[in-house]
């Protein structure tokens, strides 16, 4: 058995923008590598401002997306090994808590109806009788129950507890994994830090890891036991949340950590791809070296490989700040 539940090795993912005449080549994600053990459940927070390619890799691990390189292993099996994967399997392993509560379900659609449909269709429930006692319990676990949710549409619930009926139904299957992307970013913000403290708890109740994406620092920094963060596609440092906030390697952290904003400020969702951005992801030198303060004529002429320090740091940076400040 593998020691690894998940493990991203070298994945680029690329995609064409503009119009037909014109098409260009960006990569949204760029030879990106890092692993969560197995056996101890984690929070992993991948943060970085929009466009930054965390919800491109998030689609690459929920398989909504396929790699164009490198490899994706959940429990020591290959993404790309077809005839290893089984859906149900899969889906029992691995579960999505998406940005909007409002899109997930249909406001046609009782709710109540999708998380029979989890426990029905991926046989964690023999019948109906038995998947109530399976979904009472998940909805319970998350502060409600099947008789508040039974026979309700979506309207009839606030953000905040939609969001936990999504959380509900990952938890029926018993998942080894969940993929949580941006999934405060809809909701009120006094309700965030219910929703964030959930995972926390859910985490060692059920042995449940994370994969936290968001670009709400104050949140990632509460949550995380591990932080990754992205710049133009590429993990540009990598290690034990505490220690990257509290003295960042690398000088775009460094420059995130010194606008951490409140619980519930942001960055911009809204990808606006000026000239300058998308002539930053095409760099094959340091991306970040037109805006670093630190860059020397090495940083704009080769890209840096990733660096281990101590601690289990890993920061992509010719000069990390740490012993240099």
């Amino acid at each position: 058995m593998s020691d690894k539940l998940l493990e991203v090795k070298n994945v680029s993912k690329m995609f064409r923008i503009g119009s037909i005449i014109s098409k260009t080549k960006l990569t949204a994600v760029d030879d990106v590598s890092f692993s969560i053990d197995a056996g101890k459940p984690v929070i992993l927070s991948i943060v970085g401002e929009s466009g930054c390619g965390k919800t491109t890799l998030c689609k690459m691990i929920l398989r909504m997306h396929q790699a164009d390189l490198g490899e994706i292993y959940l429990g020591g099996k290959s993404y790309s090994d077809k005839k290893s994967y089984n859906k149900r399997s899969f889906l029992l392993d691995v579960q999505p808590i998406f940005q909007n509560p409002y899109e997930t379900f249909s406001p046609r659609k009782q709710v109540d109806s999708y998380l029979y449909n989890t426990a029905l269709r991926l046989k964690i429930a023999k019948n109906r009788n038995e998947a109530d006692e399976i979904i009472d319990d998940a909805l319970k676990s998350v502060g409600m129950s099947l008789e508040v949710v039974r026979k309700k549409y979506p309207s009839q619930f606030s953000g905040g507890e939609l969001q936990r009926i999504s959380i509900a139904r990952a938890l029926i299957t018993r998942p080894k994994l969940i993929i949580a992307d941006e999934p405060v970013a809809a909701i009120d913000a006094s309700m965030k830090m219910n929703i964030i403290n959930l995972f926390k708890e859910l985490k060692d109740k059920y042995n449940v890891s994370f994969v936290y994406i968001t670009h709400d620092l104050s949140t990632a920094y509460y949550v995380s036991d591990y932080i990754a963060t992205l710049y133009r596609g590429c993990l540009i440092e990598y290690g034990p949340a505490k220690t990257i906030m509290d003295a960042p390697a690398h000088p775009y952290t460094e420059l995130l950590m010194n606008a951490v904003p409140r619980v519930g400020d942001k960055w911009d969702e809204n990808i606006v791809m000026a000239d300058v951005e998308e002539k930053e992801y095409a760099l094959t030198c340091c991306k970040f070296a037109s805006r670093c303060q630190y860059a020397t004529d090495q940083c704009r002429k080769d890209r840096p490989t990733m660096t281990d320090l101590d601690g289990g740091r890993q920061v992509l940076c010719y000069n990390p700040l740490v012993g240099n400040e």
